[in-house]
């Protein structure tokens, strides 16, 4: 009887430490943890003199989720994707319900091709170009409602400082701004 009260003692005693333990928040968060926490967050972003609200994806986590799982976005609002180098890039519709459309944007911020991409299309929806930086995603149609056109441009130094607002280097994303 003895070993049974002894075990279940401190069987609670460790239950009751380790929710103590959990509530307990006093480190230092990382820089991703506090990105997470600001998963809603919104930037203005002029592209060409149209003005509109994104959320950016600029660590790999974020670029990774996109806008999966969600049910709908606002007409004048996206995702900014923000990649290190100009490369090939390739983005598919695992677990995204909203019909998208793809910007691809060079390095240079010049906006490129436009794709259209389907729910759950996992296929994936390739860019022609080799030098693709930047991606932007808005509702289908949403390029074309806004009159953002292939050679429409992004300004660079409102990149770097919406990626500065998030708390983000830019120089690491190779934007000297």
């Amino acid at each position: 009887m003895l070993n049974y009260y002894f075990i279940k003692t401190s069987f609670v005693s460790f239950l009751i430490l380790l929710s103590l333990h959990g509530c307990k928040e006093n480190r230092t968060l990382s820089t991703s943890e506090k990105v997470n926490r600001n998963e809603a967050q919104f930037f203005d972003l002029n592209f060409s003199g149209i003005s509109l609200k994104v959320e950016l994806a600029a660590l790999s986590e974020e670029r990774e989720k996109g806008l999966m799982f969600r049910n709908s976005i606002a007409d004048n609002e996206g995702m900014l994707f923000v990649f290190e180098e100009g490369t090939e890039q390739r983005f598919w519709m695992k677990n995204t319900r909203i019909p998208l459309d793809i910007g691809y944007i060079s390095t240079s911020g010049v906006l490129l091709e436009v794709h259209k991409a389907k729910p759950y299309d996992l296929s994936g929806v390739p860019s022609r170009s080799k030098d693709i930086k930047f991606v932007l995603e808005l509702k289908t149609g949403g390029f074309k409602k806004h009159g953002i056109t292939i050679g429409s441009r992004i300004s660079l130094v409102e990149v770097s400082s919406i990626l500065k607002k998030k708390g983000l280097n830019p120089k690491e994303y190779n934007l000297s701004r």
